[in-house]
């Protein structure tokens, strides 16, 4: 794959100095010196107002509550101070004359000294974009942009690149965009990985800070290639927004969603290493309370529960529970027995459900109906609520009501429902095959208790859907419901389901959304062939698009063995343009059957002894799973295991299914005609596991190698 690179004319690009080369490495160290003792003064001001406000029992209820706010806020801005070991200041901007010629320092947060002089400006402040976007072509009005490499405070080398007059020759053009601050980018780039997702402050491009800074208003969908770093731009546009309109999302929220636990783990530090830190982070699952979810559905099942016609199949078999009484019921109240006709419930129930959109909202609408009904036909014409107080603790008015129109929450609706094939089919109304029917069909459990039910992943939208309809168990009104939120980002968008999709909906304030993915990697069930098909079933407001096209992980002797994939699994999308040229070509390794498992285990072994490595992933199909886990057991290697434990260990086996998102070092990619056979999208999963290596990939097979992978 060749890289479409070109030089510019218009500006000059200066090597990455050493320490010890720079002129200017001296006033730049000390410059940061005075930054960071600003910092902590500014931290031990903060300190000093915490112990002052303390929150304590006295006072009225009000300053109480003012103190406790203020309290918070101290506290909020202490974890926005507190940097640990992370690079405050990561470059500066120079002004040309025309433009006042004045310098500022870009870093992660705004500093200033006790006297209120800027030492720093914050990365996302209007003033800074040009650190991000300035061009030989569109200087932005610098004269110069330095880009420093640090370690905690310490300033190890600085990169400057010059424009207008003072440029000459060469900088890097990709995909017809020029590479800002190469030197620092290609240097964090080679960094070993540490088993997260780290930030790209100080080297984002122009492409990316063009989404980083987009209009909240609508939805903005984002497409790119394994390593043109989607994710992490996604992330940086949350805390952007965040900072851009801290009022209102401050108090709306933002809700970031991924597609499994072991990536809301990778990507857990991204946000609070940018100073926010009440950014929630939540798979599916977490947005329905009360139920407990493990493992995935087959995929017929998976199918059917993702699908809109699931929205008419729970509408009627909500339907379903409010019933007529089938015959004259005869309501005991001591000495006097009240026949209530069936036809007045027929006109209760068809009142409720013109009148009520939530079925448990109506229940009292019906309670009140029926006892009205028995005080109009009492012989004493006693009072409706004298009625009510003498029969509403009675099993009999219980178990009426509980036939005509009961109290349901999701749980119990679809606990009943898939326990019974005849309320599926009452349900269906034959928009389901018989097949399909029998893929939701699960045997109910002997206790009948719903809230004990373990449901499936896929279960959640479906759970959700139901909550639509039947809205919240009175007595819970004030904790069950559906929290929304003023901006939501969405990444891995690609494989949702329209119940998916119409569950982030729900939670959606405004249409606000980031949406992120890639269709060539779309491997689940619902994979989608385009993002339209994905629009359909969000909210319908201002939508955009952007296509992040330059690859910064991968090199490109990885992405060419990636791209043959790519062309076979999905030809309508286009592989990204690696930054990265050159790289270790593809090790294949070759055994017998019987030889596999300790082969894997020999080469994660060998890239591990090697010591530049970094961390290793052996991303196998899922049937090998376990086997491989036992042969590093049996070797007494200590592994990660993915499915709980992260990217923490030094080597980590990875089912095929939960890699993608992630990235390592090295990954050792085992038997891919496997990958192909089992997983759904078998060669859209294939390109997943070929893509999570940012130095060295080893494939190890048995079975020969698929035909379209251009190796065999």
């Amino acid at each position: 794959m060749a890289k479409n690179y070109t030089r510019s004319p218009d500006m000059l690009k200066f090597p990455l100095f050493m320490a010890n080369d720079h002129p200017e490495l001296e006033a730049e160290q000390a410059h940061i010196d005075t930054v960071f003792d600003a910092l902590e003064k500014t931290r031990e001001d903060a300190l000093g107002l915490k112990k002052m406000v303390e929150v304590g029992a006295g006072g009225t209820n009000q300053a109480r509550w003012e103190r406790e706010v203020f309290y918070e806020n101290i506290l909020n801005r202490l974890k926005d101070l507190d940097q640990g070991e992370r690079s405050l200041v990561f470059g500066r901007i120079d002004q040309d004359e025309e433009n006042g010629g004045e310098s500022y320092h870009i870093g992660r947060l705004g500093v200033s000294d006790s006297e209120q002089n800027v030492l720093v400006v914050d990365w996302r402040a209007p003033i800074a974009e040009a650190f991000y976007r300035a061009t030989g072509r569109q200087t932005l009005g610098l004269a110069r942009r330095r880009h420093f490499t640090s370690r905690g405070r310490e300033l190890l080398g600085i990169e400057d690149e010059f424009f207008g007059d003072a440029a000459g020759q060469a900088t890097v053009l990709v995909n017809g965009r020029e590479l800002q601050g190469e030197g620092a980018l290609i240097a964090a780039l080679e960094e070993n990985r540490s088993g997260q997702l780290g930030d790209i402050i100080g080297t984002i491009q122009a492409e990316q800070d063009e989404i980083i800074r987009s209009g909240m208003k609508g939805i903005l969908v984002v497409q790119g290639g394994p390593g043109t770093g989607k994710t992490v731009v996604a992330l940086h546009r949350a805390a952007y927004l965040l900072y851009e309109h801290r009022f209102p999302l401050d108090s709306q929220g933002v809700l970031v969603v991924g597609p499994n636990r072991l990536f809301l783990g990778y990507i857990e530090q991204v946000l609070p290493s940018l100073g926010e830190a009440g950014v929630e982070l939540s798979v599916l699952a977490d947005l329905v309370s009360g139920v407990r979810v493990k493992g995935r559905d087959e995929p017929l099942a998976a199918k059917v529960k993702g699908d809109l016609r699931m929205v008419d199949l729970l509408a009627r078999a909500v339907r379903d529970r409010q019933r007529v009484l089938q015959a004259d019921a005869v309501i005991d109240m001591g000495a006097r027995r009240l026949r209530l006709a069936a036809g007045v419930t027929e006109r209760i129930v068809k009142q409720a459900r013109s009148r009520y959109r939530d079925h448990n909202a109506a229940r009292k609408f019906v309670e009140q109906e029926i006892y009205q009904e028995l005080s109009l036909i009492h012989p004493d014409r006693k009072h409706v609520d004298t009625i009510r107080e003498q029969l509403e603790s009675t099993e009999q008015m219980k178990e009426l009501f509980g036939s005509m129109w009961p109290i349901l929450s999701p749980a119990q609706l679809l606990h009943d429902l898939y326990g019974s094939k005849a309320l599926l089919r009452s349900a269906a109304k034959g928009s389901l095959g018989e097949e399909e029917l029998e893929s939701l069909y699960r045997p109910w459990q002997e206790d009948k208790d719903a809230s004990r039910v373990l449901w499936r992943v896929e279960d959640v939208p479906v759970l959700d859907e139901a909550w639509e309809l039947l809205g919240p168990i009175p007595k819970n009104k004030d904790t069950d419901y559906i929290r929304t939120y003023g901006h939501i980002v969405v990444d891995e968008a690609q494989d949702l389901s329209p119940l998916q999709l119409r569950m982030l909906t729900r939670r959606s304030l405004n249409g606000s959304m980031t949406i992120v993915g890639d269709i060539g990697q779309s491997t689940g069930v619902w994979a989608h062939n385009d993002w339209q098909e994905i629009l359909e079933h969000l909210p319908d407001k201002q939508n955009s698009f952007r296509e992040l096209t330059i690859g910064y992980r991968i090199p490109q002797s990885l992405m060419a063995v990636a791209g043959n994939v790519l062309a076979h699994a999905a030809p309508q999308v286009t592989a990204p343009t690696s930054v990265r040229s050159g790289g270790a070509e593809p090790e294949v390794i070759a055994v017998a059957e019987p030889e596999l498992v300790g082969a894997i285990v020999d080469r994660a072994r060998t890239a591990e002894q090697d010591g530049t490595s970094g961390n290793i992933a052996v991303i196998t199909p899922s049937s090998l799973y376990e086997a491989i886990l036992n042969e590093f057991d049996l070797q007494g290697v200590q592994v990660g295991r993915g499915l709980k434990d992260g990217l923490e260990s030094s080597i980590t086996v990875v089912p095929v299914h939960l890699v993608k998102g992630l990235e390592v070092d090295v990954s050792i990619v085992v038997e891919p005609q496997a990958m192909v056979d089992e997983e759904f999208q078998g060669s859209r999963s294939l390109y997943v596991a070929l893509t999570r290596s940012t130095k060295q990939l080893t494939i190890v097979h048995a079975q020969d190698l698929p035909a379209f992978m251009g190796l065999s």
